[in-house]
């Protein structure tokens, strides 16, 4: 069940789409303010976050501005809620990093097919990932004559390779998050909790030198790591 974090001020638009969300099948964590939402994000990130514009003590171009600043908060799809219909106010949420806006009053349904919509590319995106892992994984064993250095990363390929600085618990997050995986999917996977997986993730980004989950990828996908089947981890 896909999470959806809701941010708004206004408790009975809060309270409304909370149940037509539910309904619509969706887990939803709501919050009056960007200082909780950033609080509840960094917790337990949610898989989409609706947030309204104007909002006291930080509204949600500062609240979005900061999530994307996170490591965690990159990726994350975002969609603005304002009754603000200005162009400039449109921009302003796009240039900061949201990916789709709506404008107050709308139709719930209209909210829904967004969110789908967005949900879907994230879907699509983790997909082609997991498929460019594993044909880049498969092109490194295929060739014929490899370099000292391909033929490290194949014969890393088949375990966690000894050579990284990261603990066995971070190894393991390590090939789920290559695959793909969100935090709360890995969390479900793993049996650990989202902020573990969080901490876990934050160290090795620290020790391998990365800034992102994005990063981290590409550093598996140049090095021709693939994950262990069920029975080598």
């Amino acid at each position: 069940m896909k999470r959806i974090l809701v941010v708004d001020d206004d408790n009975t638009l809060r309270v409304v789409l909370t149940r037509f969300l539910q309904n619509q099948g969706y887990q939803v964590q709501d919050v009056s303010s960007g200082i909780e939402g950033l609080t509840v994000f960094e917790h337990n990130p949610p898989d989409l976050v609706v947030s309204d514009v104007i909002m006291p003590d930080m509204d949600g171009i500062e609240f979005c501005r900061r999530l994307r600043a996170t490591r965690e908060g990159q990726l994350v799809p975002f969609i603005f809620l304002s009754g603000q219909g200005e162009l400039e106010d449109r921009i302003q949420g796009h240039s900061i990093g949201a990916d789709d806006y709506l404008t107050k009053p709308f139709e719930p349904r209209e909210l829904v097919a967004k969110i789908e919509a967005q949900l879907e590319r994230s879907r699509r995106i983790n997909a082609e990932m997991v498929r460019l892992m594993q044909h880049l994984g498969a092109g490194s064993m295929a060739s014929a004559t490899p370099n000292k250095a391909e033929t490290a990363a194949s014969a890393s390929s088949s375990s966690p390779p000894q050579s990284l600085p990261l603990t066995p618990a971070e190894q393991r997050v390590f090939w789920e998050v290559i695959q793909g995986f969100t935090n709360k999917q890995i969390s479900d996977r793993l049996f650990i909790s989202p902020r573990t997986v969080q901490t876990h993730l934050s160290n090795i980004l620290s020790k391998l030198d990365l800034e992102n989950r994005s990063q981290l990828v590409r550093f598996a996908f140049e090095r021709g790591y693939r994950p262990p089947a069920d029975g080598e981890k």
